[in-house]
């Protein structure tokens, strides 16, 4: 209960909202009661309606407040229906080549153990030296046991302890097996072993400068000079970021008792000229401790994926952080926009126009106004006759930097249902902004 509350305290401070929410309020049956919902334009008063980011000033009180309007109370816990429809279930939600890989230091730990009991074996010691390293996986029933125990999202625990990072556009979640050796250095036996599971977890905001990096050690089982061990560190950061606080005091382990490290850490780029961007990479580090023992172990370090901090969203002075995730748009077939939804489909599969969910051939964002219209101009021409009730639809989106002028000319255009378009590029306006999609940023199309 104590990581719980850990949680929603720093969720709550950093006003934390879901990875892809406007992703989920594109689809149909987005979670009853959001006050950040998508609307149909017969439903608002027009003074309510989000203008399109790139119609917007660069500094916006309307749009600064639309980005900091907070969940409703019911969707503020882990694993909510607005949270697992925006993901999908069957998404992966790993960058892998954007997440560190925590065996990458095992060499120096374990040359700083093989240093240590060098130096004890030349002393003649039978004081027994810790070492600590990181495993390569868990059986099915620890990792049960550290889900009863901790409050992780069901997308990191989905893929059980194997010792790699998960992530979405705001909260990266790792479970991560380790194991601590106790030998003594005259005989060379090992005198006692424990092995802890590393529960971490990382999330920003869209619209704060600060993040943060927890991690709690959970003892699966322990033997012999292991037995009452203690475990406590510290917190850096590398890159465009500082520690605020840090927070690892020395700790017992057992079953009953996890160990808790909690970061928090603030972006360093600068808040003006606007359109500043910088990544930055926190690493916790942690150490054991036994008075059966000669010294501390040897030193275990976790560093988070990258965090990228930017003060460049259009229409908004407010800066925010986001994690290596590549988020995607969802537009249903079944929902507000079936004309829209079908449209893009289409364009996807019989033109092999990029953005397809399921592809790397990424939408990159276009954030120049002027390009944007000779976009929009180039597919959708006024000229071009539009029947009653319709507007010309282009796909890729005119702000994309594949649109139909700057993409080099391949495109789609269909003449849909008028409000169908105006609603899906309100809906598209917010991903963007809640996101935090920002210049030549990636991303991709759903269609459900």
């Amino acid at each position: 209960m104590r990581l719980r509350r850990l949680l929603t305290t720093g969720a709550v401070s950093l006003g934390l909202l879901g990875s892809c929410l406007s992703a989920a309020q594109a689809s149909e049956g987005s979670a009853p009661g959001a006050d950040t919902a998508v609307h149909a334009m017969g439903d608002v008063a027009p003074e309510d309606v989000v203008p399109l980011p790139e119609d917007l000033e660069e500094s916006s009180q309307e749009l600064d407040d639309e980005l900091s309007l907070p969940l409703p109370e019911d969707l503020e816990d882990e694993g909510t229906a607005l949270e697992a429809q925006a993901l999908g279930e069957e998404e992966p939600v790993t960058e892998e080549l954007l997440s560190p890989d925590p065996m990458a230091g095992a060499a120096e730990a374990q040359a700083v153990c093989r240093t240590q009991l060098a130096a004890a074996q030349a002393a003649d010691s039978d004081t027994p030296v810790a070492c600590v390293e990181w495993g390569t996986s868990a059986p099915a029933q620890e990792l049960r046991a550290v889900v009863d125990a901790w409050p992780v999202p069901k997308w990191c625990d989905d893929h059980g302890a194997n010792g790699q990072w998960y992530v979405n556009r705001f909260k990266a979640c790792g479970i991560f097996p380790a194991d601590l050796t106790v030998t003594n250095p005259r005989t060379g036996a090992v005198v006692g072993k424990m092995h802890y599971l590393t529960r971490a977890y990382a999330y920003g905001a869209r619209d704060s400068k600060t993040w943060a990096y927890q991690v709690e050690l959970m003892e699966v089982n322990s033997s012999g000079s292991a037995k009452g061990s203690s475990a406590g560190g510290r917190g850096t950061c590398a890159g465009k970021c500082k520690v605020t606080k840090s927070t690892f005091p020395s700790q017992a382990m057992s079953k009953s008792s996890e160990p808790v490290g909690q970061f928090f850490l603030d972006t360093t780029i600068k808040t003006s000229p606007k359109g500043q961007k910088g990544d930055g990479q926190a690493t916790a580090a942690w150490l054991f401790t036994n008075p059966k023992w000669a010294g501390p172990s040897n030193e275990i370090k976790l560093p988070t994926p990258p965090v990228r901090c930017d003060n460049a969203l259009p229409g908004t002075s407010k800066p925010g952080c986001v994690m290596p995730y590549i988020p995607q748009m969802v537009y249903a077939k079944s929902g507000e926009y079936p004309e829209l939804a079908q449209h893009i489909e289409d364009a996807q599969n019989t033109q092999n126009l990029p953005g397809k969910h399921g592809t790397k051939r990424y939408l990159t964002r276009l954030t120049n106004k002027a390009k944007i219209r000779e976009n929009r101009n180039t597919a959708c021409p006024s000229s071009l006759q539009r029947p009653p009730g319709k507007q010309c639809d282009e796909y890729p989106f005119a702000s994309t930097w594949q649109g139909a002028k700057s993409g080099g000319g391949n495109f789609s255009r269909r003449m849909i249902n008028a409000k169908q378009n105006e609603d899906g590029g309100r809906a598209l306006s917010k991903f963007y902004l809640y996101n935090r999609i920002i210049e030549k940023d990636r991303f991709l199309v759903w269609i459900k």
